[in-house]
């Protein structure tokens, strides 16, 4: 598939329905547009069977709930209508995302209570996140944004407003040649890229930041249960950013970057090393198995 995004053979489910992709349309004065009162999902289907779907089926009500948004579909309904749409654009190995946001309505400020919400699932062939930094190392820049206080904003929802920094960090470091960009948390300990958790390697054991202010991706989850079936100590904890000198590999983690080995951030470098390439390869087996 290629092209603009809204100009794609294919087809999309909305509200129920199947739609032609150049008809899933929105009016301009839907509220998430200009109050960004959305929630979403990414996942992947490996040979047509979606990785931990039904987590992330469970998550997009969740996140949706932290914004005072309920999904006019139960989790069973959205469960079935990702494989359907899966199956009408004959794809086994995609990408899939479920959007739920607050539609037009009778409400065209802050408070949206009267509009209705809206689910939409897509699905498309997508590659690499990273390109080719899945087998060199992904290179890093340091965001001046940071994540946010708890007491600010729903940090551990999957909620569309949370990613603006990570567009303006991402661009950033896409300007100065790197992949990703890094950011510090609101108290200044090392927290995420902008689409993917991050760990790192000492000494034969792992250490990757408290989610404390950020969402605990389910590929994080996953990696750590992973890393403890095969006896790898794994620290949660609060890191400092002088730490990173310290450490010898480095990895980020999520649904669509899966494990992809981190080579660089800043003037940090990190080796991909035995531990990094095993895990990479042991996730791969797992989602297509």
């Amino acid at each position: 598939m290629v092209g603009a995004y809204d100009d794609r053979d294919g087809t999309i489910w909305m509200d129920g329905k199947l739609v032609d992709w150049r008809a899933a349309n929105v009016h301009i004065l839907t509220h998430a547009m200009h109050y960004a009162s959305s929630v979403f999902e990414g996942e992947r289907a490996y040979n047509g069977k979606i990785f931990e779907s039904r987590r992330h089926s469970e998550r997009l009500h969740f996140s949706a709930g932290e914004l005072d948004i309920e999904i006019p579909f139960t989790v069973d309904e959205i469960e079935a209508a990702k494989y359907e749409v899966m199956k009408v654009n004959g794809l086994s190995d995609a990408y899939v995302r479920a959007v739920a946001w607050r539609g037009a309505g009778p409400d065209m400020g802050v408070a949206s209570a009267r509009n209705p919400v809206h689910l939409a699932i897509a699905c498309w062939e997508w590659g690499s996140y990273y390109g080719d930094a899945k087998t060199r190392g992904a290179k890093l820049d340091i965001a001046k944004w940071k994540r946010p206080s708890p007491e600010t904003i729903p940090v551990h929802a999957k909620a569309a407003g949370l990613y603006m920094i990570c567009t303006t960090s991402k661009h950033a470091a896409e300007a100065k040649g790197c992949s990703d960009a890094l950011f510090m948390d609101y108290r200044g300990y090392v927290a995420e890229a902008t689409g993917a958790n991050i760990f790192f390697v000492k000494d034969g054991e792992v250490h990757t930041p408290d989610p404390d202010c950020f969402l605990n991706g389910i590929t994080r989850q996953t990696v750590i249960g992973m890393l403890r079936d095969k006896q790898v100590k794994v620290h949660e904890r609060h890191i400092m950013p002088e730490e990173l000198e310290g450490f010898e590999q480095c990895w980020l983690t999520g649904t669509a970057a899966e494990v992809t080995p981190v080579g660089q951030i800043g003037t940090y470098n990190f080796e991909v090393g035995a531990l990094t390439r095993d895990i990479a390869e042991s996730y791969e087996q797992l989602v297509r198995a």
